[in-house]
């Protein structure tokens, strides 16, 4: 029995390795559109007449949230993860591919042409361009579900921490690649359009690379049946008791919510923080923030690897949360160094790659597989929440900030996102605290060999 199961196509390390990259790429390149916004800002906020969009912080910083608003408010995000569980990866994934490149075309259309009128106090130009982030978003996190499934199914009693570490690196060249060259890119070939249109172009390509991992799947359930292994339970309504009863399942899911709320939101306003408070060249000050997603691609293997040789998943959680909380308070001083500001950046892309590497392989040591894409659902969907309402807050915030000569005061929000790493380092304790009690294995290594 034991040699049959050997012989499914997951234990080729060849195949599950090809495996992961495909999928990686799909994601590396949404990474690349979900940030392709962010350096534009300055763009943005410029006037008609200066070459600009014309939007208001405020118009900016509700864009930002409006990725999740259909995930938050409409609870697309979890129906996502039960469609994941019930009809199974292929399907999934195709369709949230298809999602994301069809909301990239509608954000790429808003931002191109001129619009009039407005709506809910927002212009018109403002509201297409959210619709169409709002598509996007719903795609892309049901999307970074499939792929956390994927890399279960094909890696569990393998590298499973590497191998996200690495499905996270990839994506974080996407974030860099964005931040580094989407201001450059939209000055030298007609404004924001084109780095839009250069992401939604990037989008289809990735769109097509996951029908490819799907004849891969494919093969690997047909492997499965031929070792004669046990089918993974179908879902039911009834499971999801496991989740909703699961304190350590709420604790890393409220873990994720405060983490990933002081990381992505701050990087939708870090190019314009480089600007106005350290004085770093608009050209360049994409580059500062890049530094975060440059230093993930390293580091988050790196630690994913220690999890999966040595463990330490709690405890690494718990280092990343306290660097974050340092970051921003530094962030919040009166110091106005750009040096400062890079060391600072440094900072948070080891925060950056430590609890993420920690965390996600940790929800399969918690949840069943059968579950596994409703658990995640779910984690993403409460993380929308954030990713949605934080920018908000920081847009609004930021332009109360702002005096008569266009300065903005950034303490302020500096501050809130550092209360939001001070309750991320309370939740991995009470975590670490939890998985003492319950014996989940978050110390403990992730090999099976």
């Amino acid at each position: 029995m034991t040699d049959k199961i050997r012989k499914t196509l997951a234990d080729s390390a060849a195949a599950r390795w090809l495996a992961l990259i495909i999928v990686s790429v799909t994601m590396m390149f949404g990474y690349f559109f979900t940030d392709v916004m962010s350096p534009l800002e300055p763009l943005l906020t410029k006037t008609i007449e200066q070459g600009g969009l014309g939007w208001s912080s405020a118009e900016y910083g509700f864009f930002s949230g409006s990725y999740g608003f259909f995930n938050v408010f409409l609870l697309l995000l979890f129906f996502g993860g039960i469609i994941l569980d019930r009809f199974g990866i292929r399907f999934t994934g195709v369709l949230s591919t298809v999602l994301m490149f069809g909301g990239a075309l509608i954000k790429w259309y808003a931002v191109t042409y001129e619009f009039e009128g407005a709506l809910f106090g927002y212009g018109m130009q403002v509201i297409w361009a959210c619709l169409g982030f709002a598509i996007y978003g719903v795609g892309c996190e049901i999307a970074g579900i499939t792929v956390s499934k994927v890399i279960v199914k094909w890696f569990t009693g393998h590298e499973l921490a590497l191998a996200m570490g690495l499905q996270v690196a990839l994506a974080r060249i996407g974030t860099a690649a964005a931040l580094a060259a989407a201001l450059p890119f939209a000055t030298k070939f007609g404004g924001v359009g084109a780095s839009v249109g250069l992401g939604a172009a990037l989008l289809c390509a990735g769109m097509i690379s996951f029908i490819v991992y799907c004849v891969m799947d494919l093969r690997q359930d047909k492997s499965v049946a031929a070792s004669q292994t046990e089918p993974e339970d179908g879902f039911r309504f009834a499971d999801l008791n496991i989740l909703f009863c699961n304190k350590g399942f709420w604790l890393i899911t409220l873990l994720c919510l405060m983490f990933y709320a002081g990381v992505f939101p701050f990087l939708k306003f870090a190019t314009k923080l480089m600007v106005v408070k350290y004085g770093v060249d608009p050209e360049l000050a994409g580059l500062v923030p890049a530094m975060l997603p440059f230093g993930t691609i390293f580091l988050t293997p790196l630690f994913g690897y220690v999890y999966d040789r040595i463990g330490k998943g709690a405890t690494l959680m718990i280092i990343g949360s306290m660097l974050l909380t340092i970051v921003h308070v530094v962030f919040a001083l009166p110091i106005n160094s750009w040096v400062v500001a890079i060391v600072v950046m440094v900072i948070l892309g080891v925060a950056f790659g430590l609890v993420p590497s920690a965390m996600w392989p940790s929800v399969p040591k918690i949840i069943p597989m059968k579950l596994l894409g409703t658990a995640y659902a779910v984690i993403f969907y409460i993380q929308n929440i954030g990713l949605s309402m934080v920018p908000i807050l920081i847009g609004g915030v930021n332009e109360a900030n702002t005096d008569t000569q266009g300065v903005t005061d950034y303490t302020l929000s500096m501050s809130i996102f550092a209360v939001f790493g001070l309750i991320a380092i309370l939740l991995s304790v009470l975590l670490r605290a939890e998985d003492r009690r319950k014996g989940y294995g978050l110390e403990k290594a992730n090999l099976s060999e």
